[in-house]
């Protein structure tokens, strides 16, 4: 089981009193997941959330034609599904996989739900949790309705790049990337290249270089068709 300064470090965890995390640790399992194994599909029954301690989680759904969509991805240190505790529904809604080999801590949902009733400072913390949740995906929606492959390209690149310094390391692989942006991964390679060429990034393997931070902060800000892939400049001329 990890130590408690790793379980805190989930918002959702933090505020939890050394004896509820050790009535959390008491009925909590660990679960090892290889690369590539599912962790549970759409509408399995949902008894337990989890807290990610090493590795990485995608959340996606699959089409009727069996595409995949990624819902969200999880790294170590955060929890997910605990939504399904007010939910009502007692299934999850989203597939869960692992990305990279994985150890996660099933909580079980019934007794955390108790300790809830119990806790009004825990109740506050998951709130905020699902709420920053919340206006993430509203965002997103935003950005998925209103702007094109190139622009949501751009105001990723803008979010995740740290402040002090102008690379960025992909956590995650380029195709599970683009597909959280609802891009499609040739479409990725297009823009990355086109962007290159115009001396606005560089890409050496998983690591993308941001040479022109303003002409990059105008294509995610209005879309500005000199710096769009010409097949989509094209479209918008």
């Amino acid at each position: 089981m990890p130590p408690d300064e790793a379980l805190r470090q989930a918002p959702l965890l933090a505020q939890l009193s050394d004896q509820q995390l050790e009535r959390l640790r008491a009925k909590a399992q660990i679960v090892q997941v290889q690369a590539g194994q599912w962790l549970f599909t759409q509408n399995d029954p949902a008894e337990f959330f989890y807290f990610v301690h090493s590795g990485q989680i995608r959340l996606f759904r699959l089409s009727a034609e069996g595409e995949e969509k990624i819902i969200e991805l999880i790294g170590a240190g955060q929890t997910f599904a605990e939504a399904l505790m007010f939910m009502g529904t007692g299934r999850y809604p989203v597939c869960a996989a692992a990305l990279v080999p994985t150890e996660l801590v099933a909580i079980d949902a019934t007794d955390f739900t108790a300790m809830l009733r119990e806790s009004p400072e825990t109740c506050f913390a998951l709130l905020g949790s699902l709420s920053q949740r919340l206006h993430a995906l509203i965002a997103e929606i935003d950005n998925l309705a209103l702007h094109s492959a190139s622009v949501r390209f751009a105001r990723w690149l803008i979010a995740e790049l740290p402040i002090d310094t102008d690379e960025l390391t992909l956590a995650w692989p380029k195709s599970t990337l683009a597909s959280r942006l609802t891009i499609k991964p040739e479409t990725w390679s297009r823009i990355t290249r086109r962007l290159s060429e115009q001396q606005v990034i560089a890409v050496h393997g998983q690591v993308i270089r941001v040479l022109d931070r303003k002409a990059l902060q105008q294509l995610g800000d209005s879309g500005d068709p000199a710096l769009i892939p010409a097949r989509q400049a094209r479209k918008t001329g």
